[in-house]
């Protein structure tokens, strides 16, 4: 079993080119069923998460090929992607 601040520390790679995208930020869970929907990344570039929006890119779960000891490997084909902004510091 694996938990969630396990998860947290791997980085997110695509598997179609190598990039690295960042880091699980959330999880989208369908409390229902009992189980994972999405990892929920912030990807990279943006300034300590301090300023302007936040870009989140929304990864389904069957879209995860592996889960290894320091990465998550994922197919990044169709995801969601999402801009939240920051009203406040945090």
């Amino acid at each position: 079993m694996m938990t969630i601040s396990e998860l947290q520390v791997k980085d997110i790679v695509a598997i179609e080119d190598g990039k690295k995208l960042g880091y699980i930020t959330d999880l989208e869970i369908d409390v229902d069923r009992g189980y994972i929907v999405a990892i929920i990344i912030s990807l990279r570039g943006k300034m300590f998460g301090l300023f302007g929006k936040d870009e989140e890119m929304i990864i389904p779960w069957n879209h995860i090929v592996t889960i290894g000891a320091d990465v998550i490997l994922v197919r990044t084909e169709n995801p969601r992607m999402t801009h939240t902004s920051r009203t406040e510091l945090e």
